[in-house]
């Protein structure tokens, strides 16, 4: 286990949009962390936190929080990402050990650290898509704490915007293998049409045996929801208006379009996950969280 005792205020920055959303999840999976009751665990996530000057000063425990589990940004908003970190966690895992895939591309990677705190079994290669600042960011923390990946891990540094799909043939993913896929916390700030690219993309690049999971928001007008504990917390506290991040184009629906293409889908609320771990946020009034949606598709053997 690495050491947390030490906050390197000096390795970059992750100023701005995305990247400091990057940084709000890795705090909050820090606090995961550190509850007797953690979901998921990941000893490098407030390492993230500390190295940024955006955010060194955020909490990273919840014993930081002076309203405990009742503040909306690091009690409610922190269990939901503890909670998708831990469903995501089992499904990519479930996919490798049970499956023959060996090939895992993480879309738009920010600060996830699977390829170093996941138990992989041998052969398996960890693909990391997401723009260079946000990768070399993260290279430079997990390097100063001499972190070791458990599966090979193959850095691609483009934005998803650009040719992807050509910097991760070049990187030497195997079209013929069966592949799983994430997308976490990525679609909603895409547009429309570049969702829509993805999932044609990934249903193009995946062998039957293959597998994906994405996090998308059904809300019809995500304005609704704009006074809502979680969008007004995070602004206040941490200065991230997610509203002004969100692409407010009218979605697609990729689950359906992946069903067409024959993948079999199953579409869950996060809701769903907290009554079978018995942990995670509920339902609640004004709520932000109403309209997010966990997909799991896969696409059968003939």
């Amino acid at each position: 286990m690495v050491d947390a005792t030490h906050r390197d205020t000096d390795v970059g920055s992750m100023e701005g949009g995305i990247g400091v959303t990057a940084l709000m999840v890795a705090a909050a999976r820090a606090i995961e962390t550190h509850r007797h009751d953690a979901l998921a665990r990941d000893v490098y996530a407030e390492h993230f936190v500390f190295a940024a000057p955006a955010s060194a000063r955020w909490p990273v425990r919840m014993q930081q929080v002076p309203d405990g589990d009742a503040n909306p940004l690091w009690g409610r908003f922190a269990r939901y990402f503890g909670l998708r970190t831990r469903v995501l966690d089992d499904f990519l895992l479930r996919y490798v050990h049970t499956g023959s895939a060996r090939q895992v591309v993480l879309l738009g990677a920010g600060l996830d650290s699977r390829a170093f705190r996941l138990d992989w079994p041998p052969g398996c290669v960890i693909f990391e898509i997401d723009r260079e600042g946000v990768l070399g960011f993260k290279h430079k923390v997990l390097n100063r704490l001499s972190a070791t990946p458990k599966a090979a891990r193959v850095p691609i540094p483009i934005d998803l915007r650009a040719d992807w799909v050509g910097a991760l043939a070049d990187a030497g993913f195997d079209t013929a293998a069966p592949s799983v896929w994430l997308a976490e916390g990525l679609l909603f700030y895409l547009p429309t049409a570049a969702e829509t690219y993805l999932i044609d993309m990934v249903d193009r690049l995946s062998t039957e045996g293959s597998a994906l999971a994405f996090e998308v928001k059904l809300d019809k007008d995500l304005l609704e929801y704009r006074d809502s504990p979680l969008y007004t917390s995070t602004t206040r506290q941490i200065g991230i208006d997610l509203l002004n991040l969100f692409d407010r184009e009218p979605r697609p629906d990729s689950a359906g379009d992946l069903e067409s293409k024959g993948w079999s889908t199953s579409v869950h609320t996060p809701f769903d996950f907290t009554r079978h771990h018995g942990r995670g946020p509920w339902p609640e009034q004004n709520d932000a969280l109403a309209g997010n949606r966990w997909v799991f598709a896969s696409k059968p053997r003939p």
